[in-house]
């Protein structure tokens, strides 16, 4: 369940619609993997926007202690007092996403204060190594059904813990995602996979949104155990312009009229919320 692309990100030629898995038929739950042999220049303008992080066509971003994600943040934009190790992260290169679907250019927002979390309301049934392939169908869905610019989650997770890297951009950036309509701006948005309204969502599941929060909202200054006021840029449950006061980790309904992201895995955000401010050392 995921919130429409801003009308002004809809690539040229289509218009963002208000196309949800939970109003349309669900996307297929594979589709072949697109790997190429050579990068293309549209994988490689993927690939090296996370160039500082790992080779250029690299399947993985590797995980950094502590220490080691201290440093590197602190050279690149100063003290940062708070922030959790650097998780490992498949890119996209690593779980075959088609870079000729999306739109070529990459758009940004100034920060990152909030992380919105969801489910993918797509089946729980997979196995792992199925996992990227429920992505590949995912973004097709967004794309071509949807006619959003890109994936529209920034990162997803797997029920064995595996994180993902999702719209393109840049895994350190400010990358504007389409996931809670009127609170795309300056957040993100992370997808754990599967449906978690009666079913739970596993430990690692919640483990690797805690670990990925704890890096990527420590990036930005951002307490995941904090509050922070967002202005709505319109939804169906905030008018435009309405200052609201939410968790730094919220979910999807929080921002948008949904049962998004499950009551199940609603009430694991505490939890998250908690370990993700330890491993930033709060």
């Amino acid at each position: 369940e995921t919130a429409p692309e801003p009308a002004r990100a809809a690539p040229v030629g289509r218009t963002a619609t208000a196309a949800t898995f939970a109003v349309n038929p669900s996307p297929p739950t594979t589709t072949p993997a697109v790997v190429p042999e050579v990068l293309t220049a549209e994988s490689e303008a993927a690939s090296a926007v996370n160039a500082e992080l790992a080779p250029l066509g690299a399947s993985v971003i590797p995980a950094l202690t502590k220490a080691e994600t201290e440093e590197a943040a602190n050279a690149a934009a100063g003290a940062k007092p708070y922030i959790g190790p650097r998780p490992k992260i498949i890119t996209r290169k690593g779980w075959g996403a088609d870079e000729k679907l999306r739109e070529r250019q990459f758009a940004y927002t100034r920060t990152v204060k909030a992380a919105f979390v969801h489910h993918s309301a797509t089946g729980n049934n997979y196995t792992c190594k199925q996992a990227p392939s429920v992505l590949r169908s995912i973004y097709r869905y967004h794309v071509k059904s949807s006619g959003w610019r890109d994936f529209g989650y920034n990162f997803a997770v797997d029920k064995c813990g595996n994180i993902y890297e999702g719209r393109a951009g840049g895994v350190t950036k400010a990358v504007l995602g389409a996931h809670t309509l009127g609170f795309n701006t300056n957040t993100m948005g992370i997808a754990v996979l599967g449906s978690y309204s009666s079913a739970n969502p596993p430990a690692a599941a919640v483990t690797a949104v805690s670990k990925l929060t704890a890096w990527k909202l420590g990036l930005f200054g951002a307490n995941p155990k904090g509050k922070v006021t967002l202005t709505s840029g319109g939804s169906n449950k905030y008018k435009a312009g309405v200052k609201v006061k939410m968790n730094v980790i919220s979910g999807h309904r929080d921002g948008f009229a949904t049962e998004c992201p499950g009551a199940r895995l609603y009430k694991k955000l505490g939890t998250a919320r908690t370990s993700s401010a330890k491993l930033q050392g709060r």
